[in-house]
């Protein structure tokens, strides 16, 4: 897809890989609907930065597990921009509980992770579907995690819960593939950045050192790599939908073998 003149959701937009992709986004003359939950001052500054590559962009304070917010981000997009290409699904939450310890998991933890990671993305696809029906050729990226795959995330129910939206943007996919909306999934690793720095505490140092260690490509992603794939996948071949694309250094693979 050309993405020049074209319009986009983004949540999450505040911080971290959604902050990066606005700004990616923008940087190439996409016009941004920005969507934080908490931090007005940051998705602000973000906006700014867009406003200042020459394009619109308009800030939505929104909870992404309440269908009634998402119909709002909607509404902003018809009412401020007037069409809708491009969905970015990157608002996200977790609780750092280790899979072994499952008497920490409690009923809230399961309901917060599944209401934002997998009913927010569906929510939002909703609210935007009559604006993505409406273009002639549109885009959906759903930000899951290798959790979602086969690599441990950061609790059980978080991995379960991306490994729904996986299955989420397969069932998208499949849906409306006739109506030109292509849906699809990047599963990014190890982020080197704000939410696993306060999820990890003092141990992100020593966890960051030990996957760079152990992955095949000796790095870990910054937020600007998923980005990059964001805008890989939204810029790339018109064919590609239902797909999980991983971003992760390798993580995914394990330890090499010698």
């Amino acid at each position: 897809m050309e993405i020049k003149g074209k319009a986009a959701v983004v949540t999450g937009a505040s911080r971290g890989v959604g902050q990066a992709t606005a700004i990616e986004l923008a940087t190439q003359g996409c016009d941004l609907v920005l969507v934080h939950r908490n931090s007005e001052s940051d998705a602000e500054a973000t906006a700014q930065q867009a406003r200042a590559l020459g394009v619109q962009a308009f800030v939505v304070q929104a909870d992404v597990s309440q269908d009634q917010d998402c119909r709002r981000i909607a509404d902003t997009a018809q009412q401020q921009i007037g069409h809708l290409e491009i969905v970015v699904n990157n608002a996200g939450t977790t609780k750092f509980i280790h899979h072994h310890d499952v008497e920490s998991v409690c009923v809230d933890d399961w309901h917060r992770m599944m209401d934002v990671n997998v009913m927010g993305p569906f929510q939002v696809f909703r609210a935007c579907l009559p604006l993505l029906q409406a273009a002639d050729s549109a885009e959906v990226v759903n930000v899951a995690s290798i959790a979602g795959l086969t690599f441990p995330g950061s609790s059980i129910p978080y991995g379960a819960s991306k490994a729904a939206l996986i299955n989420l943007t397969l069932s998208l996919a499949r849906a409306f593939g006739p109506d030109q909306i292509r849906v699809n999934a990047i599963a990014p690793g190890f982020i080197d950045g704000q939410w696993l720095q306060q999820g990890l505490g003092e141990r992100f140092s020593e966890i960051k050192q030990a996957v760079v260690q152990s992955n095949p490509l000796q790095a870990v992603c910054q937020p600007a790599d998923v980005a990059a794939a964001i805008l890989s996948v939204i810029q790339g071949s018109d064919l590609m939908t239902g797909a999980t694309l991983t971003v992760d250094g390798g993580q995914i693979l394990g330890s090499p073998v010698l």
